[in-house]
């Protein structure tokens, strides 16, 4: 095979893979949360019946004052569109569970303040 054609393969395959990861971003459920309080978020709380919850991964916390885009595992692709969500701080405090619908308005930030 002549390194003309290695060449041509070789940027193909690296076009079709950066296609291929954009369109699995794109596919990616997601919501943005807004801290809006003088405490860092240290968990965020989801639960489709407001008695078993379950802790979203927020890394490291997002900090006061912050804005932050939270990615869904795929492992919740098949629960509902409409869940409680609740944070927890680094002070201790918990904020009030509030119902959201992921389905709809992902780009809105789902706002904590005081």
């Amino acid at each position: 095979m002549s390194n003309k054609i290695r060449l041509s393969m070789s940027i193909f395959c690296i076009t079709m893979g950066a296609a291929a990861m954009q369109a699995s971003a794109a596919d990616e459920w997601h919501f943005v949360v807004s801290n809006q309080t003088s405490s860092k978020i240290v968990k965020l709380q989801v639960s489709e019946d407001k008695s078993e919850w379950g802790d979203f991964d927020i890394g490291s916390g997002i900090a006061a004052g912050s804005t932050e885009t939270m990615i869904w595992d795929h492992s919740t692709d098949n629960q509902s569109c409409e869940q409680w969500m609740r944070a927890k701080f680094a002070d201790g405090s918990t904020s009030a569970a509030s119902k959201q619908d992921f389905c709809q308005d992902l780009d809105d930030p789902i706002e904590f303040s005081e």
